[in-house]
């Protein structure tokens, strides 16, 4: 090659570079398919080299920005009506092309694992195999969020970009958002975008970003503590991984079952223990609010042709954390909830025969358990041999949360405050929306009254970080779980009700009660289908003005008759029972002890008498974790519960920690 020819390659792989270096990005909320709000601004933005000059063309519609100093680059382009296929293209000296764009409405669906479930998890008895193969909606598209948590907001997210509605596509996604966004779209026939941001078994502050929450003094600690995190300040670090270890072994000595070395002795005497399924969250009465150190104990029989042989053991997700043992040697320890877990059991340890597999599981609040599903529980070895794991154990309860140490927060844990928001929300921000539908609460109950702060504080920090106004919050108040109550008694879980109740003071908020399509042995009920239409009642009154009913009755107000109680109610039109008898009312006087109450309607609104009782002074309905209740208004939506009293109750030592 002459010296020319080199020069002018030299030249035409340069130029080729500077031709190719823009680097245009975009987060990844935008794919092909996606749904962009109508009737507002579209935000789009991303990044390139600094001072790249782009193009960004929506249909007809264009305008053009130049990449700032740190290579962003935001445009608002004009808002449109309903309608496409579009294209949305960024253009420098290359070309990023959507295709398939929509113009709709685009809602933000977010919570824990009741928003999470998946349309194929309600199960046969609410048909999801026929909810599956009916579910053909092209443009109704499906946005999933992967769960991920950050220290620090990020910019961008991992997920699955944005999917038709069609049976292969709606099977993995939130059941909740699918029925609610499928009613949106049978009525107002414009396409729908449904982004699914949710985490199961999380807490609120999660959600919620530090800059609010440093509002709140009781954080200020935590956020300096993720702040230096984020910041990896190496001696910070080193310090909380010292205290992460000493957490998980200081309570082993003084638990019994450790000390008795049952968890290395086959032949140990467990006559005190019970039985278990296993997977499933704890759901025995004895478990169903219990925090702390549970231990599971099963026997395995492994052929002759595993001994002496390396086997994995694999399980499902271990709620909160999970020591593990077999055969008396630790195999391994993991913290997340939510996660399978994959130990390696040595050579060494396995041997024909009858073998012993131990987990102390560690529930640190809200449900607990081994759960999953069945056919993540096996032994396999190296050649895919499988025994399989499900089934009775046996287990026995020790050490209750309050009284371990208190435990060092984990910065990669879900429930860190603002983990989530910086992970899974801020990157949506400023993508176009319509509003939020919410359904979490769960993970809170134990601080039941500080949620009357957090709730309120997350709708408004969601508002301002979007700058698009008071867009619609709607939200599911908790569902009926676990036993009945014989009496009228405290309840955390009522108690958490009340202020997702009151949040309904929130501008532009919507309530949707679930407290009768609950399941008292599973905290995932099944009925979604319900859930999302009753989500869908609020938006399409609310937010579409359709004239429906949307609510059931809210309490309103109340009066002392002589020796019963009027109870007044909004949305009372029609009020009924499905049943004979009105139920779940009690009744109280001075001295706070409350009673089952007779009751009956009496037009729009509901009177309350216990014979025994001369001068009522307070009345509750559906006070309870699970409460018996029948009262519903013409639309056949219930009546959320309430109290008329603000005397103190179960949470009061959670309200400013």
């Amino acid at each position: 090659m002459s010296l020319r020819s080199y020069i002018i390659t030299i030249i035409i792989c340069i130029l080729a570079v500077q031709i190719n270096a823009q680097n245009i990005k975009l987060p990844g909320i935008f794919t092909d398919n996606m749904v962009l709000q109508r009737d507002i601004k579209i935000p789009v933005w991303g990044t390139a080299d600094p001072g790249t000059n782009l193009t960004i063309t929506l249909g007809d519609e264009s305008e053009n920005i130049t990449a700032d100093e740190t290579g962003h680059w935001e445009v608002k382009m004009p808002s449109m009506d309903a309608g496409g296929p579009y294209v949305l293209s960024v253009q420098g000296r290359e070309k990023i092309e959507f295709k398939n764009v929509m113009i709709g409405e685009v809602w933000i669906c977010s919570g824990q694992s009741n928003m999470a479930m998946s349309v194929s998890e309600i199960g046969k008895a609410y048909d999801n195999e026929s909810e599956i193969s009916t579910a053909i909606y092209p443009n109704i598209r499906l946005f999933t969020v992967d769960p991920m948590t950050s220290a620090s907001p990020q910019s961008d997210l991992k997920g699955s970009g944005w999917k038709q509605c069609i049976p292969e596509n709606v099977k993995s996604f939130s059941a909740v958002a699918y029925f609610y966004g499928m009613n949106l779209y049978k009525k107002l026939n414009v396409p729908i975008g449904l982004i699914n941001t949710s985490y199961g078994g999380t807490i609120i502050e999660a959600w919620t970003s530090g800059k609010s929450l440093s509002s709140i003094p009781a954080f200020s600690e935590i956020l300096n503590s993720v702040k230096k995190y984020s910041e990896n300040n190496q001696q910070f670090i080193k310090e909380y991984n010292s205290k992460r270890e000493e957490w998980k072994s200081s309570s082993m000595n003084t638990d019994a079952v450790y000390k008795a070395g049952i968890y290395k002795n086959i032949d140990a005497d467990v006559s005190g223990w019970k039985e278990i399924k296993v997977p499933e969250l704890w759901s025995t009465p004895d478990l169903t609010e219990f925090n702390g150190s549970v231990w599971y104990r099963t026997i395995i029989d492994i052929p002759a042709d595993y001994a002496g042989k390396e086997l994995t053991l694999n399980l499902g997700p271990v709620d909160d954390i999970d020591v593990t043992w077999f055969n008396g040697d630790k195999i391994g320890s993991q913290e997340l909830w939510d996660k399978p877990r994959h130990y390696i059991i040595p050579a060494s340890s396995v041997k024909e025969g009858k073998n012993l597999l131990v987990i102390r599981c560690i529930d640190t609040g809200g449900p607990g358990g081994i759960w999953g599903e069945a056919d993540q529980f096996y032994l396999n070895d190296n050649n895919g041999n499988k025994i399989p794991l499900t089934g009775k154990w046996i287990y026995k309860k020790t050490i209750p949360i309050n009284e371990f140490p208190s435990k060092p927060l984990s910065f990669e844990d879900p429930n860190c405050p603002t983990v989530l928001f910086n992970a899974m929300v801020a990157p949506l921000i400023p993508y176009s929306i319509r509003g939020v539908i919410w359904y979490q609460g769960e993970n809170n109950t134990y601080s039941a009254l500080q949620y009357r702060t957090l709730f309120p504080l997350m709708i408004n920090d969601w508002r301002t970080a979007w700058e698009q106004g008071d867009f619609p919050f709607y939200y599911v108040q908790l569902a009926n779980y676990m036993s009945k109550s014989p009496v009228p008694a405290e309840d955390t879980w009522a108690e958490l009700r009340e202020s997702q109740l009151l949040t309904l003071e929130v501008e532009n908020t919507g309530m949707a009660s679930a407290i009768d399509i609950g399941d008292s042995s599973d905290i995932h009920p099944k009925n979604k289908r319900e859930v999302g239409r009753r989500l869908s009642l609020i938006a399409l009154a609310e937010t579409y003005d359709q004239d429906i009913e949307y609510s059931g009755p809210i309490f309103k107000s109340f009066n002392r008759e002589g020796s019963q109680i009027r109870i007044f109610f909004d949305h009372s039109d029609g009020l009924q029972t499905n049943g004979e008898k009105l139920k779940g009312f009690a009744v109280a006087g001075s001295d706070k002890k409350f009673y089952w109450a007779e009751a009956r309607i009496e037009g729009s609104s509901v009177i309350v008498w216990n014979n025994n009782i001369d001068k009522p002074v307070a009345v509750r309905y559906g006070w309870a974790s699970n409460p018996e209740c029948n009262l519903y208004n013409a639309a056949g939506l219930p009546a959320s519960p309430f109290r008329t009293d603000n005397w103190e109750v179960l949470t009061k030592d959670y309200e400013n920690k």
